[in-house]
């Protein structure tokens, strides 16, 4: 089932997000819930608290675009990389290691806003497949970067928060539009003014 994605300016989005175990009601459907989800958004990651799930579980696709960015982003270098497609349960980083690049983000909670995030080139996670076996593992390269993005969202951190005071206030409006449901988007999403 496609679920509306929840826009920037909810408090959910702030939350940091709790563990969750085995019996977490209806954690498969979710699951599968958030990949419909994403790819009807035409979306490489999402998280369970964008979908007003504030648990430590999120997703990525990169299979899809791989080649596309590879074309598109002279700036780093993506030739050789293989798209993974992932679930992760209770992640915690371990280590964010490597030189910093700057990247093109956007997100699917802040439509139409795009900006240039640093990051550090690979992430260290300790996390839970949906089976919840535990895997230790370090991820780089496009990858590294979607997982970066959707590991700060169950800390309650968007990626403008990330940007600098100035880029932030410029911004200010823009994002008080999203949060009051003013912007076009082609999928479906919950405002949080609109309640």
């Amino acid at each position: 089932m496609i679920l509306p994605i929840i826009a920037y300016g909810d408090p959910v989005l702030r939350k940091k997000a709790v563990k969750i175990d085995s019996d977490y009601p209806g954690l498969t459907d979710l699951i599968a819930d958030l990949f419909e989800t994403m790819h009807a958004a035409s979306g490489i990651g999402l998280a369970a608290p964008q979908v007003g799930h504030p648990i430590r579980l999120f997703i990525i696709n990169t299979i899809p675009v791989i080649k596309n960015l590879d074309e598109e982003n002279k700036d780093h270098d993506f030739k050789g990389e293989i798209g993974i497609r992932r679930i992760f349960i209770n992640a915690t980083a371990v280590e964010k290691d490597g030189d910093p690049w700057l990247y093109n983000e956007g997100c699917l909670s802040i439509p139409k806003i795009r900006e240039d995030i640093e990051r550090p080139d690979e992430i260290t996670l300790e996390y839970a497949d949906e089976n919840l076996v535990i895997h230790h593992e370090t991820f780089d390269g496009l990858a590294g970067r979607v997982i970066q993005h959707e590991y700060d969202h169950i800390e309650g951190i968007l990626f403008t928060d990330h940007l600098k005071p100035l880029k932030r206030r410029l911004l200010k409006k823009k994002l008080e539009n999203i949060s009051k449901g003013v912007v076009e988007v082609d999928y479906k999403m919950k405002f949080p003014a609109k309640r």
